[in-house]
């Protein structure tokens, strides 16, 4: 596929082809562009998209808080947004409009969440590790070790079991409706000082680092555990973090550095895999519950849709645009500013496990494990169920071999 050319278009051009055509209509058409990108070209293009989406009037006007992404890092890390927003506009024939807002122009990773519930924005994207500091139930995704690979991730999404442990009691407490995510696990992203250092094999080669954490606080337990120092650092000065060396590290995921233009200051990514990297999409639930059975039908239609979307064009996104593979495909993100690939070996992956997970260290997660369990409802070990269903499948299933299911019918 042509990669996207925004060399022929200025900050400026943009700013004024959104300025009258909308944000989202701009930002839809430029997503779906290829090849050299010029000011004539995107305006034709938007122009277009904009007959389509106001050739009726909508019923509802959605408010999509996107954080930082945008038509441009989304090609980057692709976790279903612009695919769900251009879908259920489309299925739904205009009577949903949805107005993206990104580039952390109303909410940013930390307050998404906080301001979909509070009803400033009506939908929102973030991870659900920055989102957990706003609704804590989302901690539920974040034990260690909890999902041994991508595809387990996925594989939990899709399941019925998904509803019972994430998705109806998150609905219950913080009035949010999850409906799809991308799936990565998380590892620590050295920083510069890295760059010359023998490639990382084992999480006792990061003993007494100090890094970054996000908002989760399961995160910080695992971290504890493995002596890694969590030190919390809002998503947007990271990168200022590891570029001066105030942070020896960063615990995220792949495409996350790449998207965020990470790349440049990040010398090892070493695949640790100790818990979730999962940038949600989710809306209020009152929201949802206002638009009525047919459009709720088309919302869910329009998740299992973004859902598939992200599953397939993240996985390819790793390999070609982001370079997280062995070998590293040249012209790749990480190809290009030299940052190596540290693949840790199974006996290494479970020596990190024993190290920090509930199954091997069970004392230092029993408060939040029952906290968590009160709140699912129902006397369930949230844990053991989510473990239980990530196994279900073999460990070496590639994640295009992960069936889709709509999670919301039996």
């Amino acid at each position: 596929m042509t990669k996207r050319d925004l060399s022929g278009l200025s900050r400026r051009d943009f700013l004024r082809i959104s300025k009258h055509f909308g944000i989202s209509s701009t930002v839809l058409a430029l997503s779906a562009m290829t090849g050299v990108v010029t000011a004539p070209r995107l305006a034709r293009a938007v122009e277009s998209t904009w007959e389509k989406r106001f050739s009726n009037e909508p019923r509802h006007t959605l408010r999509f808080g996107a954080a930082g992404f945008n038509a441009q890092n989304l090609l980057i890390e692709r976790n279903g947004i612009l695919e769900f927003v251009r879908d259920i506009e489309s299925r739904t024939d205009g009577e949903i409009r949805v107005e993206f807002i990104g580039d952390n122009q109303i909410c940013g990773q930390l307050d998404c969440v906080s301001r979909t519930i509070e009803g400033i924005v009506d939908m929102f994207a973030a991870s659900t590790q920055n989102s957990a500091g706003g609704a804590p139930y989302l901690n539920v995704l974040d034990f260690a070790y909890m999902f041994p690979t991508r595809a387990s991730q996925y594989y939990f999404l899709y399941h019925p079991e998904s509803n019972r442990i994430l998705r109806e009691p998150l609905e219950r407490m913080h009035g949010l409706k999850f409906l799809f995510t991308h799936a990565e696990l998380r590892g620590i992203m050295l920083g510069n000082a890295w760059r010359d250092r023998e490639l990382v094999t084992s999480v006792t080669d990061l003993a007494g680092t100090s890094n970054r954490v996000t908002g989760t606080q399961l995160g910080r337990i695992a971290m504890e555990l493995m002596n890694l120092n969590p030190r919390p650092i809002a998503w947007e000065e990271t990168l200022d973090g590891l570029r001066q060396g105030l942070i020896d590290g960063a615990e995220t995921w792949a495409s996350a550095v790449a998207y965020a233009n990470m790349a440049p200051v990040v010398s090892q990514c070493v695949d640790l895999r100790f818990f979730c990297g999962t940038e949600h999409t989710a809306m209020s639930a009152d929201v949802f519950d206002a638009l009525g059975g047919e459009l709720q039908d088309a919302v869910m239609e329009s998740s299992y849709l973004a859902q598939v979307s992200a599953q397939f064009a993240n996985e390819a996104a790793l390999v070609n645009t982001v370079g997280f593979s062995d070998p590293m495909q040249e012209g790749t993100i990480f190809h290009e500013h030299g940052v190596r690939n540290a693949f840790l070996t199974p006996e290494a992956l479970r020596e990190a496990e024993e190290m920090c997970s509930p199954e091997f260290q069970p004392g230092p997660w029993e408060q939040w494990r029952e906290r968590i369990n009160g709140w699912a409802g129902g006397g369930i070990d949230t844990y053991e169920i989510t473990h239980a269903v990530a196994r279900e499948i073999p460990a070496d299933m590639l994640v295009e071999n992960v069936e889709p299911r709509r999670w919301w019918r039996s």
